[in-house]
């Protein structure tokens, strides 16, 4: 566990810690809110190949939502052919199922980070682990734009959090929507439900961590829904090229 703790604080912690307090100390008005919004957008930056993919697989995946339930109903009884059958169609049609929890799975460790360098505030001995060549801040003061503690919890970001993630809910709903017949069966019925039920959870956790978590949140949605908007606008100038040039069907993508 120390090997791994080690590890941790040497490959993660440190260098977003460092990266968090340059970005402080190099931006004009030297404020913390901004410099974790700086923060949020370089991560998603990294990973937007990871993230570019997972847009273009859950169309295709809201896409092929008749023929998956076709293939449910068809095989009802026969649970191990039915998990079969899914998964060639999905590798017939180039699907990765888990492409859109990769990009999730890489945020994990950055909020984890976040909620520990905020949730005890930001103290003088914390700049031991500041490298060489990064300037150290006179005033360790975290806040956004001088209006909210950023070691504090705030309602208003965690509204915030919430709105912005029942948007990108809702963004994403519309295309499954297109893929899929609507049914009243009990996983359309929760599937539906959900955008509604979610938001109020980010809300309830935002709200009881430190703000700059709800910050971070509220960033790193805006980000997806930008994402989506952006990608989803590209495939459907390739699908109405593709229209022009070979007469191909094209459905468009909802944004």
């Amino acid at each position: 566990m120390e090997f791994l703790s080690t590890i941790y604080q040497f490959f993660l912690y440190q260098p977003v810690f460092n990266l968090l307090i340059l970005f402080s100390q190099i931006l004009p008005g030297k404020d913390f809110g901004v410099a974790v919004i700086l923060l949020t957008i370089l991560v998603r930056l990294a990973s937007y190949p990871l993230g570019a993919q997972a847009v273009v697989a859950q169309k295709k995946f809201a896409e092929l939502q008749p023929k998956i339930k076709e293939i449910q109903e068809k095989l009802k009884n026969k649970k191990e052919e039915q998990t079969k059958a899914t998964l060639e169609l999905y590798k017939k049609e180039k699907i990765n199922p888990f492409a859109s929890i990769v990009p999730l799975l890489i945020q994990i460790p950055i909020f984890i980070v976040l909620y520990q360098i905020f949730a005890g505030g930001l103290h003088e001995e914390r700049l031991s682990l500041l490298y060489p060549f990064i300037p150290r801040p006179s005033d360790l003061t975290p806040s956004l734009f001088g209006l909210v503690d950023l070691n504090k919890q705030s309602f208003v970001l965690a509204i915030l959090a919430g709105i912005f993630q029942f948007v990108q809910a809702k963004q994403a709903t519309l295309q499954k929507k297109r893929g899929a017949k609507n049914k009243s069966d009990v996983a359309s019925t929760i599937q539906n439900q959900l955008p509604y039920i979610f938001p109020f959870l980010i809300v309830w956790v935002a709200s009881s961590l430190p703000s700059a978590f709800a910050l971070y949140l509220i960033a790193t949605t805006i980000f997806s829904i930008w994402q989506y908007w952006f990608i989803a606008r590209k495939e459907n100038a390739k699908k109405q090229l593709l229209e022009k040039t070979h007469g191909i069907p094209r459905t468009p993508i909802n944004y």
